[in-house]
């Protein structure tokens, strides 16, 4: 039996998480610490509020002793940190919370895991994994190789240079006092959950409400689709089978324009509509409802300050090492995840008005 802290749990991928290994390995327990920042939304876990196994607690990663009564009272071996300010937009307009979060707060983790597992228990068999991004390395050229662990680290906004440091600052733990981590770098996830402020949520409701697609530059950016389950299951791996002082890349094997995103989930939403009328009295102000193709939403704007033209992940370390293969495919995981949204207006309807707050 394992005991989790799981760090950022209300969020998109950290709630996924808790589900799936709720799933997998229901006599483990799990402790949730989130913040409940704007992104974390405790009703994510509202299915498992009642499972005997699992606990929320509404803390700062920041409050070390926080975190140290909590890995002490629980017997914590296990902290999957998740915990993290991840927009980058909202990283460019406001960078000062990405480093007080990202940075301040992983340390504030690694330094009560050193205390409570280290120096006062000796604790051997413990695991403190470091959930990362593939925006550390930068960008890539049309002809360049996919990013793979030794690629060099280059961040080009506030968000991907704060999860730098955080990268850095678990490895050293690794390196100068023997913590036993793990990173992992993911490429883009999407799935169940997710805060409608990143692209493939956002532009769903978008559609939904008759609002214009905003498309940076030219759209041909580049990025790999990861499906969030398929992240759970990498990390899943590398907790039972990863080497401590490793890093893991976890793709999703699908590069995919932006454009060719906004378009295929257009011609979804199109096709579903046609399928189910009773969308168009759920959503009388989206194009469909009025007779007409969603792609009439685009619009094109300026590309945003240092945004990235291409990432592409090489997964082939996770994948020998640890058999690592993601099962969705982009057209499965997208109309799947699509699906979830129209099902669960509530969900998003609360966000959009706030009560989810309450």
């Amino acid at each position: 039996m394992v005991n989790f802290l799981v760090t950022g749990g209300a969020g998109f991928i950290g709630s996924n998480f808790v589900h799936y290994m709720r799933k997998r390995r229901p006599e483990d327990n799990i402790i949730v610490l989130d913040a409940l920042t704007y992104a974390g939304n405790k009703k994510n876990l509202d299915a498992i509020q009642a499972d005997e196994n699992f606990s929320f607690i509404h803390g700062d990663i920041c409050d070390t002793a926080l975190v140290e009564n909590i890995l002490i009272e629980n017997d914590i071996d296990t902290i999957v940190h998740f915990a993290a300010e991840s927009h980058v937009d909202r990283s460019i307009e406001g960078p000062d919370v990405f480093l007080q979060t990202n940075i301040v707060g992983t340390h504030s983790l690694l330094k009560a895991a050193k205390k409570v597992w280290l120096d006062e228990k000796g604790k051997k068999d413990h695991r403190f994994h470091h959930v990362s991004t593939d925006e550390v390395y930068g960008t890539l050229s049309p002809d360049d190789p996919a990013f793979s662990e030794t690629t060099p680290y280059a961040p080009n906004s506030p968000y991907s240079a704060s999860k730098a440091a955080s990268d850095h600052l678990v490895r050293a733990y690794h390196h100068t006092y023997g913590l036993n981590t793990t990173i992992s770098n993911c490429s883009n996830n999407y799935g169940p959950y997710q805060f409608p402020e990143k692209l493939i949520p956002l532009f769903i409701l978008n559609v939904l409400h008759g609002r214009p697609l905003t498309i940076y530059g030219d759209g041909q950016q580049i990025r790999d689709w990861l499906h969030v389950e398929d992240h759970c299951r990498g990390i899943e791996l590398i907790l039972d089978k990863g080497k401590p002082g490793e890093v893991y890349n976890i793709g999703g094997n699908s590069e995919l324009t932006n454009l060719f995103v906004v378009d295929t989930l257009c011609n979804a939403i199109d096709e579903a509509f046609e399928k189910d009328e009773t969308l168009r009295k759920r959503f009388p102000d989206a194009p469909c409802s009025k007779g007409k193709p969603s792609q009439e939403l685009k619009v094109y704007v300026k590309d945003r300050p240092g945004h990235d033209r291409r990432y592409a992940i090489n997964a082939s370390k996770i994948e020998k090492e640890l058999g690592y293969k993601p099962v969705h495919t982009f057209e499965a995981g997208f109309f799947s995840t699509l699906e979830w949204y129209l099902n669960n207006e509530k969900w998003w309807q609360e966000i959009l008005d706030g009560s989810y707050r309450e």
